[in-house]
C-alpha cells in the first residue's frame, strides 16, 4: 500500500514503531492528545533515543481533531484504558476497506471489535521495552516479541502485509493462528508487572525476591486458570512460559520460568515497568482497569475466584490516589492474603 500509516498514540509504542516505519521508507502520519508532543514533532521531528537505533524522524503530527481524510492502515497505541475513546474518534477515519492494529496490552481487539466491527480489527502483540520521556522525545531501550494475527486465526493477505511491515521494526516477528494465546500470556505477564510496581524495586529485583515470587506465581496462577477455562492456549514469548505458572506447573518449571524473565529484564536498559512510571514518575493512572479488570469479570463469568488480582487492582487505585506508598511491604501483604 502506498497511503500513509496512521499511528494514533505517539508515545512510547507509537513513537517506536512509526520512527522505525518512516526509517524504513513509509510515510507516517502521527495522531496524539498532547498537543507539546505533537507541536514538538512538527517543529523538530521525533527523537528516538536508546541502545537499539537513534534519530530524528520526520513526520506529520497532529491533534485527534485535527485529523483529516481516510486511511486504510491505522496502528491504535495508546493506554488501554483510553481505547474506547480513542476508537471512537478514529473510526470515522478509516477507509471502507481499512482495518485497526492494536499494539497495545491488554484484551483491547474486543473493545475496538465493538465499535468498528470485528473484521476490521487485527490482533497485535507487542512487548519490547520503550517509554516516553518528553514531548518529541521516546526510548527504545529493547527488543521484545512482535506477533501479527486475525482474530480468527485465519491467514489473510492484510495480516500477511502488517506482518512484512512488522519485520521491518522487528525482524524476529511472527505472524500467528492464536493470537489470543499470546494476549492472555502477555495478561499473566501484565499481572506480574503489576506485582512488581507495587515496589520501587525493577522488575528483575522483585522477579528474583523469595518472598515475592510465591505471591506473583499464585497471582499469575489466578489469571491462568482463567485462560483455562475459557479455552485459551497459551502462548510463551520472551523467556516467558505461561505453562510455568498454570495449575500443573511444577515448582521448578516456575522458577525457571522467573529465572529467565529476569535474565531477560536485565538485558534492557528499562529496568522498571510502565507501570511503575506511571505511578512513581508521572503520577498519573495506569492501565490496571483495562489489563487486570477484565480478568477478574470473565473469571467471575466463569466462576473462577481471583482474590489476588482483585486486591492487586485495589493496591494500585491506593497508590494511584497517594494514599500507599510503593513498598515491598505491599507484596508482602499479597502474601498473607495468599
Amino acid at each position: 500500500m502506498s497511503d500513509p500509516i496512521l499511528i494514533w498514540g505517539a508515545g512510547a509504542i507509537g513513537g517506536t514503531l512509526g520512527a522505525a516505519f518512516i526509517r524504513a521508507g513509509h510515510e507516517v502520519i502521527f495522531v496524539d492528545n498532547v498537543k507539546d508532543h505533537v507541536d514538538a514533532i512538527n517543529a523538530k521531528g521525533l527523537k528516538i533515543v536508546g541502545p537499539i537505533f537513534e534519530d530524528v524522524v520526520q513526520a506529520k503530527a497532529c491533534l485527534p481533531e485535527d485529523l483529516k481524510g481516510t486511511y486504510s492502515r491505522t496502528f491504535l497505541c495508546v493506554k488501554a484504558h483510553h481505547t474506547e475513546a480513542a476508537a471512537q474518534m478514529l473510526v470515522e477515519h478509516l477507509a471502507s476497506d481499512g482495518y485497526v492494529v492494536s499494539a497495545q496490552n491488554g484484551l483491547n481487539e474486543r473493545v475496538i471489535a465493538r465499535i468498528t466491527g470485528e473484521n476490521r480489527v487485527i490482533g497485535c502483540f507487542v512487548n519490547f521495552g520503550a517509554d516516553y520521556l518528553e514531548p518529541g522525545v521516546v526510548q527504545y531501550s529493547g527488543h521484545g516479541a512482535v506477533v501479527i494475527g486475525e482474530l480468527d486465526g485465519r491467514f489473510t493477505d492484510r495480516a500477511e502485509d502488517i506482518y512484512d511491515l512488522m519485520k521491518q521494526f522487528e525482524p524476529k516477528a511472527l505472524i500467528t493462528n492464536n493470537i489470543w494465546g499470546f494476549l492472555w500470556g502477555k495478561l499473566i505477564y501484565g499481572a506480574l508487572l503489576f506485582g512488581t510496581a507495587l515496589t520501587n524495586d525493577s522488575i528483575a529485583d522483585v522477579l528474583d525476591d523469595p518472598v515475592a515470587r510465591p505471591v506473583l506465581r499464585k497471582l499469575a496462577l489466578e489469571v491462568a486458570t482463567v485462560a483455562a477455562i475459557n479455552n485459551i492456549r497459551l502462548e510463551a514469548f520472551d523467556g516467558f512460559d505461561p505453562a510455568a505458572f498454570g495449575p500443573l506447573a511444577t515448582p521448578e518449571q516456575t522458577n525457571k520460568s522467573f529465572d529467565d524473565m529476569s535474565v531477560h529484564n536485565r538485558k534492557s536498559v528499562k529496568s522498571h515497568s510502565g507501570i511503575w512510571r506511571d505511578l512513581a514518575v508521572r503520577k498519573r493512572k495506569t492501565e490496571v482497569d483495562a489489563q487486570v479488570l477484565p480478568v477478574v469479570e470473565i473469571g467471575k463469568e466463569s466462576r473462577v475466584p481471583t482474590p489476588l488480582a482483585a486486591r492487586v487492582i485495589e493496591m494500585i487505585h491506593e497508590i494511584e490516589d497517594g494514599k500507599r506508598p510503593l513498598s515491598m511491604e505491599n507484596i508482602e501483604e499479597l502474601a498473607r492474603l495468599a
